[in-house]
C-alpha cells in the first residue's frame, strides 16, 4: 500500500543541480488543509500521511518533537501547532499539497488564510470530545469558502471513543449530514480495524505492520455492518436524485454508484463523508488517503477563480495556458531569503519570469521557485495552475497580494483579517536595542497580519496586538529568540469599543476659518442614530446622504463621510473607536469661494465628535465563548470563579464523572485564568475558547 513520492528533501539552499521536478496535471493534484481543534490530532494525521506516502522515512510524533511540520522550536516546546506548514506528497499518482493548520483559537487567523487557497479539507475529531469548540470555529471559517470537506474520527483507541456519539456531535452542533463509510472493529485499546462500507470488507491493522490486511467482517459484526451499509444508501438516496433513481429502482446502490454519489454530495457540501481510525497507530491513513483522492475537488473541479478588473468582473480557469494569476497567502523571512507561499490558480510561471502586484501595479522578478516540505524545500523549473509552492524574490508581496501577468492584471480577493483584541505594550529593555525591535516588530507584521503595531500618541509606548495572551506570547517569544532582543512586556488590555445607545437629530455645525487669503467654509446638519447589528464579528458604519437640490455637491458628501470616519477612530467615552452607528447628513450650505473639500471634511470630523459627545453612548468589550472541561467534583468552585468573573454560564453536561461547563465571558477577565482553573481543579481542569463579538459593559464592571 506505500508509495514514494519523488519530492527530495532539498535545503532551500540547494544547489543549482538538484533534481528539479514538473509539477503534475491540475487534475491530478489535491489542496488540501487538515482543520482540527487543539489536540484533534490533526499534526499526527499530517505525519503519518507524509510517512505513508514516502515523504518521510520515519514517524515524526508531537510529544517527541520530531514532527515535520512542527519546525519551530515554539511549537515543539508547547507542543501544539502555531504556523500553518505547508508539505507535499504524492499518494496513487496525484499530488497532494497539504497544510497543517493550528487548532489554538488565538491563531485562527493563520487557518483563515489557508483556507482562502485550499480546495478541500479533512476535518480531524477527537473519537471521545467530538465536536469542540475550535472544531466549530474552523468549521464556520471553511463554509464561508465553501471548502468541501470529508471528516476523521481519531483515536478511536482511546477509553470512552465512541463514533455514533462523535458523529451525532457532527450531525448536531455543524449542521451537516454525515454520511458513514466506516465502522471500528474493537473498541478502545481493542480498536484493530475497520468495516469499509462501500465494499463490504474488513481492513485490519497488525502490530509493527504499517500496511493493513483485507478481510472477510467478522461475524459478529456482519449483521450490523449490513444495517449500517442500509441506512447510507438510504441517505445519499434522500440527497443525491440520480442515487435516489436507483435505489427506487432496485432498492440498493451498486458500490460505484455509491461512490459517485458521495463525490457529488461532498463537493455541493450536501454531505460529509465520515471515516475513522487512529493516527498515532496508524490505523485508517491508508484509507483517508483513498478518500482524499476519490471525494475532494482538483483544481479543476472547482469553480474557476473570481476577480475584478477595474468595475468588471472575471473569472479565469484553472487551465496552464491562461494568464497567470495566484495570490500570495503567506510570507516567511527566513534567514536565507524572504519566503511567499502562493497558490497558483491559472496560468504557468516560470524561474526568471517578471509578475505584477495587482493591487500596486509594481512588478518583480521570480528568482526561484520551490516545493514546499515545511522548513525544506525543493527546486521546481515552473508552477502550474492548481499549484501551491513558494517564490524566492519578492520583496514587496505581503499576505493577500494577488500576483499576475502584467498582460492581463486581475485583482483577487485577500484572505480575510481578524481585528486584533489584545494588546501589550512593549520595549527594548536596553537602549540599544530599540531600534533592532523597530524592525523585528515590522517582520513580524509582515508575516502575521493579525499583529499590529502602534504608538501610543498619550504614553510613546509602543503597543502589539494580537487575537490573544498566547498570540502575543508567541510573537514575543519570537522577538526573543530570532532576533536576540530582551523584551519587557507590560499587562495585556482588551481593545474596547464604543457604540452609541441614543443619538441625536439635527445636529447642525458650521466649520468657518479666515487666517487671510482663501478662507474655509463648510456648513453640515447630521443625524446620529445606532445601526441595528449587521450578521458579523462586529456592529459596522454606515453614511447616508438626504441633501436635496443640490445644496451639497457629490465630492463634498464624500468628504463628510471621510471626516466622518476620521472621527470614529477615538469616541468621548475613553479614546476608544467608535462603532455600531448610522450618520446622515440631512442639510447642508456652501459659500462659493471658501468651501472646498478639506473644509467639508474638517466639518464632518468636528460635528461627529460633537454629535458623539451629545449623544448617549455604551462602553463595548469582547466576549468569548469558554468551554471548561472539569472533574465532577471541581464543578461548585470552578462556577463560583466563573460567577466571578462575569461569566454567564449557558450549558453544562456530564459524563462519566467529567464535566463540560460552556459559559460566555469577557476576554478582560481570562487574565491568568488557566492558573486559577488547574488550582481550582487539582491541575486536572482544561478550557478553550473561540471570539463571539463585543458586548455591552455594566456600568461599574471596569472599576471593580
Amino acid at each position: 500500500m506505500r508509495t514514494t513520492t519523488n519530492t527530495p528533501d532539498t535545503p532551500i539552499n540547494a544547489t543549482p543541480n538538484a533534481r528539479r521536478q514538473r509539477p503534475p496535471s491540475s487534475s491530478l493534484v489535491r489542496n488540501l488543509g487538515i482543520l482540527a481543534h487543539v489536540d484533534a490530532g490533526k499534526t499526527t494525521v499530517t505525519e503519518r500521511i507524509l510517512f505513508l506516502t514516502g515523504a518521510t522515512h520515519k514517524r515524526g510524533e508531537v510529544h517527541d518533537g520530531t514532527t515535520v511540520t512542527d519546525f519551530d522550536a515554539q511549537e515543539r516546546d508547547r507542543g501544539i501547532t502555531i504556523f500553518a506548514a505547508a508539505v507535499s506528497c504524492a499518494w496513487d499518482g496525484h499530488r497532494i499539497n497539504l497544510i497543517d493548520t493550528p487548532g489554538h483559537v488565538d491563531f485562527a487567523d493563520e487557518v483563515e488564510r489557508s483556507l482562502r487557497v485550499l480546495d478541500g479539507a479533512v476535518a480531524v475529531f477527537d473519537a471521545v470530545a467530538g465536536v469542540e469548540p475550535q472544531s466549530e470555529s474552523v468549521w464556520r471559517q471553511a463554509d464561508r469558502y465553501d471548502v468541501p470537506r470529508i471528516a476523521f474520527v481519531n483515536k478511536l483507541d482511546r477509553a470512552g471513543a465512541d463514533l455514533d456519539t462523535a458523529v451525532a456531535s457532527i450531525r448536531e452542533r455543524l449542521h451537516t449530514v454525515p454520511l458513514v463509510v466506516q465502522l471500528p472493529i474493537g473498541r478502545e485499546d481493542e480498536f484493530t480495524g475497520v468495516v469499509d462500507l462501500l465494499r463490504m470488507r474488513a481492513l485490519l491493522w497488525h502490530p509493527g505492520i504499517d500496511t493493513y490486511e483485507t478481510t472477510r467482517i467478522p461475524e459478529a459484526l456482519a449483521d450490523h455492518a449490513h444495517a449500517r451499509r442500509r441506512e447510507l444508501e438510504e441517505a445519499v438516496a434522500e440527497l443525491h436524485p440520480a442515487a435516489m433513481e436507483e435505489y427506487c429502482t432496485t432498492s440498493t446502490l451498486t458500490t460505484p454508484a455509491l461512490r459517485a454519489a458521495l463525490r457529488d454530495l461532498t463537493l455541493s457540501g450536501e454531505g460529509v463523508v465520515v471515516l475513522c481510525g487512529s493516527a498515532y497507530r496508524n490505523r485508517g491513513i491508508e484509507p483517508l488517503l483513498e478518500a482524499v483522492v476519490s471525494y475532494l475537488p482538483s483544481p479543476t473541479d472547482v469553480p474557476p477563480v473570481r476577480g475584478t478588473l477595474g468595475d468588471t468582473e472575471q473569472e479565469r480557469p484553472a487551465d496552464p495556458t491562461a494568464p497567470f494569476a495566484g495570490l500570495a497567502f503567506k510570507v516567511n523571512a527566513t534567514a536565507t531569503g524572504r519566503l511567499t507561499y502562493v497558490r497558483v490558480y491559472s496560468g504557468t510561471i516560470t524561474k526568471g519570469e517578471t509578475v505584477m502586484d495587482a493591487g500596486t501595479g509594481r512588478t518583480e522578478r521570480i528568482g526561484r521557485i520551490l516545493r514546499v516540505q515545511a522548513d525544506r524545500h525543493a527546486e521546481l523549473d515552473r508552477a502550474t495552475a492548481g499549484d501551491i509552492v513558494a517564490v524566492v524574490g519578492l520583496k514587496k508581496a505581503s499576505a493577500g497580494t494577488t500576483l499576475c501577468s502584467p498582460a492581463a492584471p486581475l485583482v483577487l480577493e485577500p484572505p480575510a483579517v481578524a481585528a486584533s483584541v489584545v494588546s501589550v505594550a512593549v520595549e527594548a529593555r536596553r537602549s540599544v536595542d530599540t531600534g533592532r525591535l523597530s524592525s523585528a516588530l515590522a517582520r513580524l507584521v509582515e508575516e502575521d497580519p493579525s499583529l499590529a503595531v502602534r504608538v501610543d500618541r498619550e504614553t510613546g509606548q509602543t503597543v502589539l496586538s494580537g487575537m490573544g495572551e498566547l498570540h502575543l506570547e508567541v510573537a514575543v517569544e519570537k522577538i526573543r529568540r530570532a532576533h536576540g532582543i530582551e523584551v519587557s512586556v507590560g499587562r495585556p488590555q482588551v481593545a474596547y469599543r464604543e457604540t452609541v445607545v441614543r443619538g441625536v437629530r439635527g445636529l447642525v455645525y458650521r466649520h468657518v476659518k479666515q487666517d487671510g487669503g482663501a478662507g474655509q467654509f463648510a456648513h453640515v446638519v447630521l443625524d446620529v442614530e445606532p445601526l441595528e447589528v449587521q450578521p458579523g464579528p462586529t456592529p459596522t458604519f454606515t453614511f447616508d446622504a438626504t441633501v436635496t437640490g443640490g445644496r451639497v455637491p457629490q465630492e463634498y458628501i464624500r468628504a463628510v463621510e471621510a471626516g466622518c470616519r476620521d472621527a470614529l477612530t477615538e469616541g468621548p467615552l475613553g479614546g476608544h473607536p467608535v462603532t455600531g452607528l448610522r450618520v446622515t447628513l440631512t442639510d447642508g450650505a456652501t459659500h462659493s469661494k471658501d468651501s472646498s473639500e478639506m473644509a467639508f471634511r474638517t466639518a464632518g470630523r468636528l460635528a461627529l465628535r460633537t454629535a458623539l459627545r451629545a449623544a448617549t453612548l455604551q462602553l463595548l468589550e469582547p466576549v468569548v465563548e469558554l468551554t471548561a472541561t472539569v472533574p465532577e467534583d471541581a464543578v461548585g468552585g470552578v462556577l463560583g470563579d466563573l460567577a466571578a468573573r462575569r461569566a454567564h454560564v449557558t450549558n453544562s453536561t456530564t459524563r462519566s464523572g467529567t464535566a463540560t461547563l460552556t459559559a460566555t465571558v469577557p476576554l478582560s477577565e481570562l487574565f491568568g485564568y488557566a492558573t486559577r482553573l488547574r488550582s481550582r481543579t487539582q491541575g486536572r481542569g482544561t478550557f478553550t475558547t473561540r471570539p463571539l463579538g463585543y458586548a455591552g459593559v455594566p456600568v461599574g464592571a471596569l472599576g471593580r
